[in-house]
């Protein structure tokens, strides 16, 4: 087994699923992987399943029914991770946006003494591929707006490529985060910098996906929004 664990969420991916795998397994590092899927009706699950005969002990599902939302799917895999006594817990999208050659970088950045590493896509001006201009503008004065009102020294607040040690997930009481959109990544980082923890960033390329329909929504960037204030005025313990 290995010391590190990636847990990817799924819905409806298909298309890139077999791809990021290919990616991670043939990586210089060993990492285990975890999908979690939340019913895809595309056969996202299916899919993975014939590939855990190729990768056995290594990749690994969680099949839940129906979409219950990224922190939710999260919060279920760091719980898994823990269970199973994984050192390095790691999130990545399914749909090739996060390099899976990061990977490592996050890896080794986390083994210098860092207890939460973040792929930043603005810690060196703004590195996002293939957006429109309209949400780069939306996603970077969030982070701005979020460093504001919280006072993180964050510069990519939203960020959802990272890596925790296990002293992190194991501090944080998952029954008291409250989001499961992009606010969740805010809770998270927010959580563990309250908690005392060394937080660090590491710049990254971000590719908006070529496949598949994006899971962006009005309604998951108006959660953030005013979950902020709602951080804001919150009291941290750990657990």
């Amino acid at each position: 087994m290995s010391e590190g664990l990636v847990i990817i969420p799924t819905y409806n991916e298909r298309e890139n699923i077999t791809k990021v795998l290919q990616k991670i397994f043939s990586l210089s590092v060993v990492f285990d992987v975890l999908i979690i899927d939340d019913g895809s009706p595309d056969g996202t699950a299916r899919l993975v399943k014939d590939h855990m005969v190729s990768y056995p002990n290594r990749l690994f599902l969680i099949e839940r029914e129906g979409k219950q939302g990224l922190g939710t799917a999260y919060i279920k895999g760091f719980r898994w991770a823990l269970e199973h006594d994984y050192e390095y817990v790691f999130e990545m999208d399914a749909d090739l946006s996060h390099d899976p050659d990061d990977l490592v970088r996050l890896y080794n950045t986390a083994r210098e003494g860092y207890d939460l590493v973040i792929g930043s896509r603005y810690v060196k001006g703004v590195n996002v591929v293939n957006w429109p201009i309209g949400r780069v503008l939306m996603s970077y004065f969030a982070s701005i707006y979020v460093k504001i009102v919280l006072g993180i020294k964050i510069d990519d607040t939203t960020a959802g490529f990272k890596c925790y040690h296990r002293n992190v997930l194991e501090a944080i009481d998952f029954n008291n985060i409250r989001f499961i959109g992009y606010a969740f990544q805010i809770e998270m980082k927010y959580t563990a910098w309250r908690l005392g923890f060394r937080l660090k960033e590491i710049p990254i390329i971000f590719t908006d996906r070529t496949e598949g329909e994006s899971k962006m929504s009005k309604g998951i960037f108006k959660e953030a929004v005013w979950g902020v204030l709602f951080l804001r005025f919150r009291k941290f313990k750990q657990k």
